[in-house]
């Protein structure tokens, strides 16, 4: 991806010949175009010399009709549709627009990342709270303005939030009420929170020239949250969902309002046969099922060539992928594409900075330490580092007390007047409830603890983390019950302790930064795999999905994560404060200044919630999962060629460090075997 940066102050001519400038000498340096894909025909202007072997123009909105479109757009879309190979339509009445003026049009109406928005369902709504109905979107002239005044007015019990940056139309013109609620724009990444406060969502359309061909893509956004829908009549959503029982479609005005009161009965019944035919539809809908469709279209135009070859091909670039691609480039000096499905590189740990200027970790905090020095030193060749210590606090009976517990806990919850570490030790051992035969996490704790300290601190928590008891929990989950009889407050005590000074995601481009690897990001390995040729493939994704989940899927939990900036400079008094009360359904909250040393007037932090579905991030240990995971490493002995490398692809929870000592200690394996192999061919 490349961003022109231009001077201010450049007319349009002076703008369209410094792109045409920058495009030329970009391209200069770069293989022949494929494919010229335009979503735009503004973008024409400046590419139109550009020569590719197929051109695309992928129409998502009939943008002459929205206001302010430039009065040259219909002319250069005429150009656009005389020079385009293949037109793509985002919508079904898109299609029927612009058929009559190219041979060879094709609707893709939108699709959907049902993983990415089914995470909304995880923050189920109380009935009794007051009914919350929302959208979100650009707000502008395809809205109706008047119709959300009429809903406010006829339910001022109903909160109504309308999520989104108002564009093109003057704010004055929003109409404003106590329960109508305008909180800006929110990142993609945070809708399914936005969407998990919500019972209903909303889709109140103005019925006008701008909405004439609109095919939102949002409709299937709310469905796969687990929302129903109530739509004015757009056309395309009449013809795609009117016979879905979750969307209701209904007139601006009274009509809307009581569609609105159906589809709250829906939502808060016990009756959920609406959600799964919802289910049901959305399972055809996915985005890697349209791009797959819209290839093929396009394959036909492109030349055959032979495919590119790798030594080595690796997938994943989280700590695993990007440790086994240093070493293989610059020790092994092998040639090696780095692929991954996330548009970033450093997996898990990436962060970012967010609007705030705040550096947070997009996928929850991720504390970097370990008692390996051969892993902190090799790690200290791409990055600096902060010295941090880590803090934990828990909130238990009005209080945040240390975790793990320690002296300063229980002299706080239970006014023990614990002097020293024998004192504590004593405590403890006289809460101790042993458990004959130790089978269970829980037997683990509660023969350490007793009961009451489980219920405080562990209980709760484990069965929000892994949505189970934590009888039900293999023993091996608490190898070691997290108890100290000291005033230690450090929540680790290994020699290296520390937080990258640039952040991960930089330490990562440091590794990622060398002659020998490429770097493709938004790539799936079935994209890849049959595209290139390699000798050998590096594996860091789920063991079960390269098997094709032959044996049935491996369980997993996932994480949602809430991202927020709050106006005080201080949240609270350590990076990260853990909830073990079951009524609280998130279990930690972090804040991230206190990991980046960052000074500022406001404070970033991220509420982490349990999923059962989603992204995997923690393998749950059970006997049979274990089981079945044996099951696909068996599988493994028939891939000589594949190396299965990290949290995913061994089916096993590792700390950052012990991942990157997996992948050194496995590529330091292959390296002495491709160092004999060769000593041999030579003694021939």
């Amino acid at each position: 991806m490349v961003t022109p940066q231009l001077p201010a102050g450049l007319d349009d001519n002076a703008a369209q010949t410094a792109l045409v400038r920058l495009l030329e000498r970009f391209l200069a340096g770069e293989p022949p175009v494929s494919v010229r894909w335009y979503y735009t025909p503004m973008m024409l202007t400046f590419s139109r010399h550009v020569i590719a072997a197929c051109t695309v123009y992928d129409c998502m909105d009939e943008l002459s009709a929205f206001r302010f479109a430039p009065p040259h757009l219909l002319q250069l879309e005429d150009e656009l549709l005389g020079v385009a190979d293949l037109v793509f339509t985002g919508g079904w009445s898109l299609y029927e627009a612009k058929r009559s003026r190219h041979a060879s049009v094709h609707a893709f109406p939108s699709s959907v990342d049902v993983a990415h928005f089914s995470a909304a369902r995880a923050g189920r709504r109380d009935d009794e709270d007051r009914p919350r109905f929302g959208f979100f979107g650009v707000i502008d002239e395809r809205m109706d303005l008047a119709l959300l005044g009429t809903l406010a007015d006829a339910r001022p019990d109903w909160t109504i939030e309308v999520v989104g940056p108002v564009v093109k139309i003057d704010p004055a013109e929003l109409p404003r009420r106590a329960n109508l609620h305008y909180p800006g724009s929110r990142s993609y990444d945070a809708l399914p929170a936005t969407i998990a406060r919500w019972d209903v969502a909303l889709m109140p359309f103005a019925i006008n020239e701008a909405t004439r061909f609109i095919s939102p893509t949002k409709t299937p956004e709310y469905l796969a949250a687990g929302r129903p829908v109530v739509s004015t009549p757009v056309a395309d959503v009449v013809r795609q969902y009117g016979d879905t029982a979750a969307v209701r479609i209904a007139e601006s005005g009274p009509a809307f309002v009581a569609a609105c009161d159906a589809a709250l009965a829906l939502a808060r019944g016990e009756d959920r046969a609406w959600r799964d035919a919802a289910d049901a539809m959305l399972a055809a809908m996915s985005w890697d099922d349209t791009a797959a469709a819209m290839l093929a279209e396009i394959e036909p135009y492109l030349p055959v060539s032979a495919h590119e070859h790798y030594d080595c091909l690796i997938v994943g670039a989280g700590f695993a992928g990007a440790v086994m691609a240093e070493r293989l480039a610059s020790e092994s000096g092998r040639r090696v594409l780095v692929i991954d499905r996330r548009p970033h590189i450093a997996g898990n740990a990436y962060d970012v900075e967010d609007a705030a200027g705040i550096l947070i970790h997009q996928y929850g905090p991720h504390i970097f330490h370990t008692n390996s020095a051969e892993v902190f030193n090799y790690l200290s060749r791409f990055t600096g580092w902060r010295p941090y210590e880590h803090r934990v606090l828990a909130e238990v009976r009005g209080h945040q007390v240390p975790v793990p517990i320690n002296r300063t806990t229980l002299n706080t919850l239970f006014d023990a007047g614990l002097e020293t570490d024998a004192d504590a030790a004593g405590f403890l051992a006289a809460r101790a409830e042993p458990v004959e035969t130790i089978r269970t996490s829980e037997d683990v704790v509660v023969s350490s603890i007793g009961q009451e300290l489980y219920r405080l601190f562990f209980r709760g928590y484990t069965r929000k983390q892994w949505g189970l008891d934590p009888s039900e929990l293999d023993k091996a989950v608490t190898a070691r019950v997290p108890t100290r009889t000291s005033t230690d407050e450090r929540y680790f005590t290994d020699t290296y302790q520390a937080m990258p000074d640039k952040g991960y995601t930089a330490m990562f481009a440091a590794m990622l930064d060398h002659p020998n690897i490429t770097l493709r990001l938004g790539t799936d390995f079935v994209a890849v795999k049959d595209a290139v040729t390699y000798d050998l493939l590096v594996f860091t994704g789920p063991i079960d999905e390269y098997f094709g989940q032959r044996y049935g899927a491996l369980p997993y939990r996932s994480l949602r994560f809430e991202h927020r900036t709050l106006p005080v400079e201080q949240h609270q008094q350590v990076a990260v404060v853990n909830y073990p009360d079951e009524a609280v359904p998130y279990t930690r909250v972090t804040e991230y200044k206190h990991l980046t040393g960052q000074q500022s007037p406001v404070t970033s932090v991220t509420y982490e919630y349990p999923a059962a579905t989603g992204d995997p991030y923690y393998p749950i240990p059970r006997p049979e999962n274990q089981a079945l995971f044996k099951r696909y490493e068996a599988l493994t002995l028939a891939e000589p060629d594949v190396l299965f490398v990290g949290r995913l692809a061994t089916y096993r929870y590792y700390n950052m460090d012990q991942v990157v000592g997996q992948a050194l200690a496995t590529w330091r394996r292959w390296h002495a075997r491709q160092e004999e192999a060769a000593m041999a061919t030579a003694a021939e």
